[in-house]
C-alpha cells in the first residue's frame, strides 16, 4: 500500500526528533572559516572523505585563503596541494576556474544564490546547497550518498537520482530542518546505518523504518 504524503511527513517528524536526540552536536564536518573555503572544501570532498579534506585544506588555505589569491595560483601548485583527495587534476582546474569566475562575476565573493552558484565551474546542486545551508544559513537540502541510501531505506523515496530525491524530500521535511537533516543523516549513516553492515538492532529509527532486517526486527522488539 502506498504511503500518503501526510503519513510520510508525520513519520519524518518522529525520525528527526530521534536523530536530534541522538546526535545533538551534528554539524558540517568540513573545516572552514569563510563561505569561499567551504565552497572549495566541498568541491574537494567529491569521491573523498571529509577527514582527508580537512587534512589537506589547512596547507591549501595557508597559501590561497580567498578567491583573489586562488585565482592567481598556478594550477599545478593547487594540484600538488590537493593530490591526496583524488582526481586532483580536475579538482585543481575547477578550483582555479571557480575562483576566477568569482573574481570576474561576483567581486571575489561567493554568491548566496543557488542559480548563481551552480553556474560556477565544478559546482553542482549538492555543493551549492552545502554552501547555502552552512555558509549562509539559507535552507538547502543536500543529497549525498548517505541521504540517497537512507532515504530509500526509510521509504521516503524510491528515486536514485539526487535531484529528484531533493525535490521529494523538500515536500516531506519542514523547511527549517532541511540543512540539519543532511548533517543528522550523515552522522547516522556513519555510526549505525552503515552501508554494508547496518546495525538495525541498535538503531533509534528502527520502529519508523520499513527496511529493518527481519532477524534484526526481533531483536529490536526485545
Amino acid at each position: 500500500m502506498r504511503e500518503s504524503l501526510k503519513n510520510k511527513q508525520e513519520r519524518m517528524r518522529h525520525i528527526l526528533k530521534r536523530l536530534f536526540e541522538t546526535y545533538p552536536n551534528s554539524k558540517c564536518s568540513l573545516e572552514h572559516t569563510s563561505p569561499f573555503q567551504l565552497l572549495i572544501s566541498t568541491m574537494l570532498s567529491a569521491q573523498c572523505t571529509d577527514d582527508r579534506v580537512n587534512k589537506v585544506t589547512p596547507e591549501l588555505f595557508k597559501h590561497y585563503p580567498t578567491a583573489i589569491t586562488m585565482a592567481a595560483a598556478p594550477v599545478d601548485h593547487l594540484a600538488e596541494l590537493v593530490r591526496s583527495t583524488g582526481f586532483f587534476n580536475s579538482k585543481s582546474k575547477n578550483m582555479s576556474a571557480c575562483a576566477i569566475a568569482l573574481m570576474e562575476n561576483h567581486g571575489g565573493e561567493v554568491p548566496a544564490d543557488l542559480d548563481a552558484l551552480v553556474k560556477l565551474p565544478g559546482v553542482g546542486r549538492k555543493t551549492a546547497n552545502v554552501v547555502l545551508g552552512t555558509g549562509f544559513h539559507v535552507p538547502g537540502l543536500v543529497v549525498d550518498t548517505h541521504v540517497i541510501r537512507i532515504a530509500n531505506l526509510l521509504r521516503m523515496t524510491k528515486q536514485k537520482d539526487a535531484v529528484k530525491i531533493e525535490f521529494e524530500l523538500q515536500k516531506i521535511i519542514d523547511k527549517e530542518y532541511w540543512v540539519m537533516f543532511t548533517h543528522l543523516i550523515i552522522d547516522h549513516g556513519r555510526a549505525v546505518c552503515i552501508a554494508r553492515r547496518p546495525q538495525c538492532h541498535k538503531c533509534v529509527l528502527a520502529e519508523y523504518c520499513p527496511s529493518v532486517l527481519p532477524e534484526e526486527a526481533i531483536r529490536v522488539r526485545k
